[in-house]
């Protein structure tokens, strides 16, 4: 799955639950809110004043490292 600013919240972490970590150390504590669950990254980034970039940056170097693991 290609991670995007337009991927929902809920779709990130049904297809990787870990991701939820790093919402959290971003600011991100209501992951598990069911009005999140719809939004996509850029909206949830710009409700807590995160820049979306970056948030999705960490994302994709997290599921990059996972993968280099695991392959």
């Amino acid at each position: 799955m290609e991670i995007t600013k337009q991927t929902t919240m809920g779709d990130m972490l049904r297809y990787d639950i870990d991701i939820a970590y790093i919402l959290m150390q971003c600011g991100m504590h209501c992951v598990g809110c069911p009005s999140s669950i719809g939004e996509s990254l850029e909206e949830a980034c710009m409700v807590h004043g995160l820049d979306a970039d970056e948030v999705l940056q960490q994302i994709n170097d997290y599921l990059k490292e996972k993968a280099l693991h695991q392959g």
